[in-house]
């Protein structure tokens, strides 16, 4: 397990440089944008605009905080992505461009390299005890609000812990509002 601090997330500019994003984790660590296999990141968004382009890659977007946006991804009707959405994902090298429903939105971003891993992204809440249940791999849990125990480890709002789960549960503990990262390598015959 690996606990990563919110004050220790990485900032760096847009790959189109049109914003700022704030680097969660990334495989394989000290990784580009150009050479990742997985990364995890938020991104404060307070204009309409362009998403950078990311060929061979599998994005889910989630909103963390504002009143969301409205997506326009080439070949799919429009997407209204607010905080009580479900995680959205779509392909990062479809042409895709946002309007802002109502100011600035910070969402969550889960990329993944096409054809070596895959992964899900969904929202748990947890009041007492959980058992949260992996489908293998890596999994990520980042604390939106609140605060939570794992493992002796106490994560509160936006930090994240990482755990190879090799498929077992993770106990969780507190109460707390969490986004669960799957991350999957894909197994080549």
């Amino acid at each position: 397990m690996k606990l990563l601090r919110a004050g220790d997330h990485k900032r760096m500019p847009w790959k189109n440089g049109g914003g700022e994003t704030v680097e969660i984790a990334v495989s394989p660590d000290g990784a580009g944008l150009a050479e990742f296999d997985w990364r995890v990141s938020m991104a404060t968004v307070a204009s309409d605009g362009p998403f950078s382009v990311f060929p061979g890659i599998d994005r889910t977007l989630s909103i963390l905080e504002g009143e969301g946006m409205t997506l326009f991804i080439e070949g799919r009707a429009p997407e209204r992505l607010t905080q009580a959405s479900a995680p959205l994902p779509f392909a990062a090298d479809a042409p895709t461009s946002a309007t802002l429903i109502d100011g600035t939105i910070t969402d969550l971003n889960v990329m993944t390299r096409r054809g070596r891993y895959t992964h899900a992204v969904r929202r748990v809440s947890v009041d007492g005890a959980a058992k949260l249940a992996p489908r293998g791999g890596i999994i990520l849990l980042l604390c939106h609000h609140g605060h939570a125990e794992v493992a002796n480890l106490s994560l509160s709002a936006l930090d994240c812990l990482l755990v190879s789960a090799g498929g077992q549960d993770v106990s969780v503990s507190g109460k707390a509002e969490l986004f669960q990262i799957d991350i999957q390598a894909i197994r080549l015959r």
